[in-house]
């Protein structure tokens, strides 16, 4: 319990209600999955635009006939 209100501060009171109310819901009542959750509750920053020279010449497909050969010829010891 003491944990629980340890991340008010940080996270705010109305989020950690939500987050408990969510994890009572689940059956899975610890204070890590409490704080998994604030975490997935918070938006994360959208990843950072980066300049490249590279360009793709040949656009990849979708084939999974030849994933599954790739893995049928690994041969193990």
């Amino acid at each position: 319990m003491a944990k629980v209100l340890a991340v008010v501060p940080k996270h705010g009171l109305e989020a950690v209600l939500v987050a408990v109310e969510l994890v009572l819901e689940s059956g899975n009542f610890s204070v890590e999955h409490i704080e998994n959750v604030l975490n997935r509750l918070k938006p994360s920053p959208p990843p950072v635009q980066v300049e490249t020279h590279l360009e793709v010449n040949e656009a990849p497909i979708a084939d999974t006939v030849r994933y599954d050969g790739l893995r049928m010829e690994v041969h193990h010891a």
